[in-house]
Order: structure tokens, then sequence, then C-alpha cells
């Protein structure tokens, strides 16, 4: 006769299991590094998701987009981030990179939007800015102005004041402070404004059409003659609320200070929440979080902090995360990034039950690229 398993007694040992594996995995905490943008609301879920006392408080990170990848990237185990911050989304080659040392297994999930703006001070008049006076303004090359609308010589960057730019603009040196290189912020201007801008030229749209890489290179390269200077963003505020130049800046940034500051329209619309979350804004992107699944049932508290920041007290429409500058996705969006959360979570067992081995071992990484290596051979044999 077959006994009955009580379900306290099963509940027990898959407690057991977690706590076992989660003990070998060496780290008693979640460790989430990224874009500078996310900080903000990747540490208010860690304050609320650690108040209950349940999990130690997740470890966040403002390392810039480009620079939590590269850690996230790295590898699986104790020594990596769990999960990656991004204000874009991750591209080809980053991916690449992930999948060499092992890391194949990657969810992105949306979490909500925001939008870039050129602020200013509200002491000075109103400023009305187009891609192609921010393309001529900041590019480090720029078609020749000497050349007629056709020509494709390229040159440094002559601007040096606004007026030369655009004759409507006013008669100021051209001076702009913004994020890094690093930045996903400084990643989506490049590509949203200064592409636009430059694909405004007949020649250079013209590139765009015959060398798609070589036009971006162009386009997106911000000049390094001093006239663009990076900075943090509280000194970016600094500068730009004295009226000392112009400051690209995240809106939810800008909403904590707005009786400082003034965003300029751009194409003729003014970043507002709704302009940002209708996308009708031509600065407005959506954020994201890549999630490690190898780290899943591993990282002390890492199922909890992702239901919670996708809970609808946190990201919802009267969300706590839209104080820290988070513009909510609408709730068809947010119910299909649920869905995905869903079926990683459900994957969250202890590694250590499936396989026996730790994340980020030697023979952990050995079959997680072999097995990269059988899914690559069977994607060709299939076209």
């Amino acid at each position: 006769m077959l006994k009955r398993f009580p379900a306290y007694a099963a509940a027990s040992v898959l407690f057991f299991h977690a706590a076992t594996a989660q003990a070998e995995f060496g780290r008693p905490y979640l460790l989430i590094a990224g874009s500078s943008t996310i900080f903000p609301l990747a540490s208010a879920v860690a304050d609320h998701v650690s108040a209950s006392g349940k999990i130690r408080k997740p470890k966040v990170e403002s390392t810039g987009t480009g620079g939590g990848i590269k850690l996230f990237c790295e590898g699986t185990g104790r020594n990596y981030p769990d999960i990656v911050l991004a204000s874009r989304m991750m591209k080809k080659v980053e991916r690449e990179e992930c999948g060499l040392n092992g890391v194949n297994e990657i969810t992105e999930l949306k979490i909500g939007y925001d939008g870039i703006v050129v602020a200013q001070s509200r002491k000075d008049g109103p400023w009305n800015l187009t891609n192609r006076d921010l393309y001529l303004a900041l590019a480090k090359m720029v078609p020749d102005p000497k050349c007629s609308g056709s020509c494709d010589r390229l040159i440094p960057n002559p601007y040096r004041k606004w007026s030369e730019v655009n004759p409507a603009l006013p008669d100021r040196p051209i001076v702009v402070w913004g994020p890094p290189l690093s930045s996903g912020t400084r990643d989506t201007f490049a590509e949203d404004v200064l592409e636009a801008g430059c694909a405004g030229f007949p020649a250079m749209k013209q590139m765009m059409l015959a060398n798609e890489a070589r036009f971006k290179k162009l386009c997106q390269s911000i000049r390094e003659d001093g006239v663009y200077e990076s900075e943090p963003e509280s000194s970016i505020i600094d500068h730009i609320a004295s009226g000392h130049g112009l400051g690209i800046i995240d809106f939810g940034v800008l909403a904590k200070h707005r009786s400082e500051l003034v965003a300029a329209p751009i194409e003729g619309i003014e970043p507002t929440y709704e302009s940002v979350k209708s996308q009708r804004y031509p600065v407005g992107r959506p954020l994201y979080m890549y999630v490690k699944q190898a780290h899943l049932g591993l990282a002390p508290g890492m199922e909890a902090y992702l239901k919670e920041f996708t809970s609808d007290r946190a990201w919802g429409d009267e969300g706590y995360l839209i104080a820290d500058g988070l513009i909510p996705m609408p709730a068809a969006e947010r119910t299909i990034e649920l869905e995905k959360l869903k079926g990683i979570v459900a994957l969250a067992e202890p590694a250590a039950a499936k396989n026996g081995k730790k994340p980020g071992s030697r023979e952990s990484k050995s079959a997680s690229k072999a097995k990269s290596a059988k899914e690559k051979g069977a994607r060709k044999s299939h076209g």
C-alpha cells in the first residue's frame, strides 16, 4: 500500500533544497547593476521588498547601462549581477558576449517608459529646438556648410554659437552638459535625435541607404572639443539651473526640479507625462530589466524582488514608482510582461536540485557553452 507524503513534508523538502542551493551560491543578497536612470526605481523596490524583514535588502549599483550589461555578461555565479537595468535594449553584440561567457538564458522585461529632455534654466526665454539644430550643435562631424545641399563632404564641427546653427536661436555659445559614453541615455539621444537630424541632409540620407553602419557611426558621434561635457546628474542640474548651458537629462529628473528647470520642445512637441507615454514625444523610450535565469532559485530574494517590481502598487498607474520618475506602461503592455515573468519564475526551482552543480562552476559553464553550440547548430540546420 502506498503511503501519502504529507504536503507539509513536501514543502519542507523544497524549502530545504532552496536554502541549501542559496547557501552554496555564497552571496546572501540579490545583486543588481546598470542604468542610472532606473537606479532610483530599483532602489525604491529594494526598500519595499526588504521592509518585511523576510529577505536581506538587495544591493543596487549605478554603473550605467553599458557598464552594467558588461558585468552581467561576464558570467554566472556569486560574482556577477543577477539582474541588469537598461535604459535601452541590449545590443546584439552584448548578447553574443553573454553567450560566450555561458550566460545564455536571459529574459527581457520592459518595465515602463521615460523621456530624454533638453533642459534649460527657467530664467531663460523659451527655446524651440529641432533634431537638425541638435545634430549641428553636437555632432563630431557635420556636412561642410560651404557645400551645396547635396555635398557629402564632412568636416569637424565648426559651430560655436547656437545662432550659427539656426539664426532663430540665441546668439550664445553652445554649451551642453550630458551623460557619459557608457550611458543608455546618451545612446538613445544619439540614435533618436542626432541620427534624425543627420538624415535630414540629402547626402547623409543617401549614405544611410548605402551604408547604414557608416551612417550611424558618423551621425551618432558627439563632438569632443569641450562643447559637450559629461557630468554627474547633480552637477548637470547645478550648471543649467544657473543658466550656464543646456542639459540632457531624464524626464523624471526634470519632474523633480520643475521650480528651476524647463524642457525645450523638440520638433514642436513638449515632453509631458502624456506625450511620453503615448510616444508622441520624439525622445521617449522604454526601460528594461534583464534577468539571468541561471540565478533563479539561487540568488536570495530574486523572485520576491521581481514580483514586487511588477506589482500594481509599484509599476501601476498609481504606483509608488511614479514618484521616482517612472511613466507606467498601458495595462495591456504590463499584462504581456507579467506573462513573461510567470514563465521564468516557474523555472525557479533550485539549480542544485536540477543537476547538482553550482552556477559559475567550470562544469556548468562547459555544459552551458555546449548547449549553446548545439542550439546554434540546430538553428543553422533549420535555415
